[in-house]
């Protein structure tokens, strides 16, 4: 048995993620996730694999979506709208942008791994704190209400400016097993936020091992089909691993060669990739919660 123990969203894609008790699971992911998305004056999507200072935006919307407040890591941290958990408020002044978001201005195209997707831009002010921040010029994009972007994998889906799939959930197990091969190599353990998960799971206390299948590593590459509150959720595929892995999230920097070095050893996909973690569809839309029940309907073969 499982239960969700961590749940975030990232509602600027690359950005620093914020952590929710609660959140209502939409189509498109949790509510909020990658709504919006950093671009070049070009339209083409930034990466923490080339702009590792993203990590260091710490973005919060209202509840309702209409008020984004971009905050920098380096002065300040903040918590958000309703269902927010933690921090201790951000400090005003040029480190903190307050932005009344709109949906109503002109669309542009933007890229998003050589795919074209529409975006509406959040004006001059956004752009010019982003760009001073990041060292180069820089437009936010909101996700246009119209958005109707198709997924693949296993079970089609959509998602607002995610890599792939709406949601990517991971174990605590599968952490502390790389953690044990990393410390074989003489290396440090890292924080679950290298991942960028939107749902942690771990197992549920009391249970005893023999009867627990959250307590295995990677577990979660085997669900197929499986509800979490008031929502279902499909597999679509393994999360492949990019160098996003290697940024420290609080220093917002590029570290060594782990967490890829080790596992490249040991978990590589038949179709080629380093995977670590799940991702999947939403198939019924509704509210999850940290310590909801992982109820698995069906299992599969593992791919890696």
């Amino acid at each position: 048995m499982a239960t969700v123990v961590d749940l975030f969203t990232y509602p600027v894609k690359g950005c620093a993620g914020t952590p929710l008790d609660s959140t209502h699971l939409t189509p498109a992911g949790l509510a909020h996730d990658r709504s919006f998305m950093v671009v070049s004056t070009d339209g083409v999507y930034r990466t923490q694999r080339r702009d590792p200072r993203l990590a260091l935006v710490r973005p919060t919307i209202s509840a309702d979506g209409g008020r984004l407040t971009l905050a920098s890591a380096e002065r300040g941290s903040g918590d958000g709208g309703d269902g927010v958990r933690g921090g201790d408020g951000v400090r005003g002044g040029d480190d903190e942008l307050h932005l009344d978001v709109t949906t109503s201005a002109p669309r542009r195209d933007v890229d998003l791994f050589g795919a074209t997707f529409r975006g509406i831009d959040q004006g001059e002010e956004a752009a010019a704190w982003l760009s001073d921040f990041l060292g180069a010029p820089s437009r936010l994009v909101r996700v246009p209400p119209e958005h109707d972007r198709k997924t693949d994998g296993l079970t089609p889906g959509t998602s607002g400016y995610a890599d792939s799939s709406a949601v990517h959930l991971l174990s605590r197990a599968s952490l502390t097993h790389l953690h044990a091969r990393m410390a074989e190599r003489g290396a440090p353990p890292l924080a679950m936020d290298r991942f960028r998960p939107n749902i942690v799971i771990d197992s549920r206390p009391g249970e005893r091992h023999g009867e627990d299948w959250a307590a295995a590593p990677h577990a979660e590459d085997r669900i197929r089909r499986m509800t979490i509150g008031a929502a279902d959720l499909g597999y679509t595929k393994l999360a492949v691993r990019c160098a996003v892995t290697l940024v420290d999230q609080e220093a917002g920097a590029r570290g060594g060669p782990e967490p890829l070095r080790t596992l490249a050893g040991y978990r590589r996909a038949a179709g080629g990739g380093v995977v670590f973690g799940a991702k999947f569809s939403v198939v019924r839309p509704g509210k999850l919660s940290v310590g909801d029940e992982v109820a698995v309907e069906e299992w599969g073969d593992a791919e890696a």
